[in-house]
């Protein structure tokens, strides 16, 4: 008998399920770096946008900024309902708000989508220079590219410095890039749950679910975007997210939760599923619907390679150039960065002390769920920080135009 389909009962996904042009915007708006993007290859990418949310006042001088930067698959969208534009709720909508840790009464927060990614920002799921979708063409991006892209959209807000740098797991390599090839634009840095590089087993993980995608006929070598719904690669994505899913929770919670348990109504031995197989379907089902291929592995890729010290003389070198206050903290059950590794980190950061710890029992996740962890985290970053003193005034008064 046959394993059950999780996709059988569903209507068929999407080639991308990635924001496509004429989607509502929901809360987004969008940045327009003007000239071609410098990327580490020697490649320019012309044409680079990105999509970005922001909650609060920006103060004429800019200075109350602050920069949250998303995980693999998260976007712009940190806090608010899910809706029209947004098929997800806001990923740390319990920390931004008046009173709120990124009190919104105080600061301006800033969140983009990454450079390569697909809720918005430019990446192989949208448009190319001769207006379809980039697909197999869209270049290799590093950390250091997609950094070099925030920059370029800092400049295009009129922010020179900000405030603080926040940023978990993907997000927290590209706050600590920030940190390092741009100190004097770092006011102070919070990474949670991300090393100075990536390790062998974290760059195996990855090659596995890359894999995973270029092995589905629907992959097409990347230009699968204008195939019908249930052609793309959507069976290559959903297993990347399964194999993931994994390296995301730890191994006691999903015994706990699930043992050895068949799903009910199913029977392993006769082609039904395992409690957790049910689970992982699950998720990745949901991943398939909302997000691109082309851009998972992409952001895979720069994950990969991420290394603070290639080219710098080491990580130790490299991270002392980072001068500026620093909070580093890990998840204690996280076996896919573990918390040696933020360890390191702060030993080697000059503004840092002991790394933190997020007791949790969910891996890796621990840095999105426990949101009063979290939240402690970034209050004890930010309470020394001075409060502008000058008037707030709209975003909408950038340097360069918005789009």
């Amino acid at each position: 008998m046959n394993r059950k389909d999780p996709h059988r009962a569903l209507p068929l996904p999407p080639a991308s399920g990635g924001r496509r042009e004429g989607d509502p915007p929901g809360r987004r708006r969008w940045a327009a770096i003007e000239d071609p993007l410098p990327l580490e290859s020697g490649i320019r990418l012309p044409g680079v946008r990105l999509a970005y949310e922001t909650w609060g006042q920006r103060a004429a001088d800019g200075s109350n900024a602050m920069l949250v930067l998303h995980a693999l698959t998260g976007d712009s969208h940190v806090a608010g309902p899910a809706g029209p534009g947004h098929p997800t709720p806001g990923w740390w909508d319990a920390l931004v708000g008046p009173g709120r840790a990124l009190d919104t009464d105080r600061w301006f927060v800033v969140a983009p989508n990454v450079l390569g990614g697909c809720q918005g920002s430019t990446g192989p799921s949208s448009p190319g220079p001769d207006g379809t979708p980039w697909g197999s063409l869209f270049p290799y991006l590093s950390v250091r590219d997609q950094v070099t892209a925030e920059a370029a959209f800092a400049d295009v807000l009129g922010i020179d410095r900000w405030a603080a740098v926040i940023g978990g797991s993907m997000g927290g390599m590209r706050a600590l890039e920030w940190a390092v090839s741009r100190p004097e634009r770092t006011g102070s840095l919070l990474v949670l749950a991300a090393p100075a590089a990536a390790s062998a087993d974290q760059i195996a993980w990855g090659s596995a679910q890359i894999g995973a995608i270029r092995s589905d006929p629907g992959w097409r070598g990347g230009d699968y975007h204008r195939a019908p719904p249930g052609e793309g690669p959507h069976r290559g994505l959903g297993q990347a997210r399964r194999i993931a899913h994994i390296t995301y929770r730890s191994a006691p919670e999903l015994d706990s939760r699930f043992g050895g348990e068949a799903q009910p109504g199913e029977e392993p031995a006769h082609g039904g599923r395992y409690r957790v197989e049910s689970y992982l379907d699950h998720h990745a089902d949901k991943l398939v619907r909302r997000f691109d291929a082309g851009s998972y592995v992409t952001l895979t890729e720069a994950m990969n390679g991420h290394d603070v010290g290639r080219g710098r003389g080491g990580i130790a070198r490299a991270l002392a150039r980072a001068e500026l206050p620093a909070l580093v903290a890990g998840v204690d059950s996280d076996r896919l960065y573990p918390r040696a590794q933020q360890e390191r980190l702060a030993a080697l950061l000059p503004g840092a002390g002991a790394a933190h710890t997020i007791a949790s029992p969910y891996g890796h996740d621990g840095f999105l769920i426990e949101t009063e962890q979290v939240g402690a985290l970034v209050r004890e970053l930010l309470a020394p920080l001075p409060q502008s003193r000058t008037a707030p005034v709209p975003v909408s008064t950038p340097t360069s135009p918005l789009t």
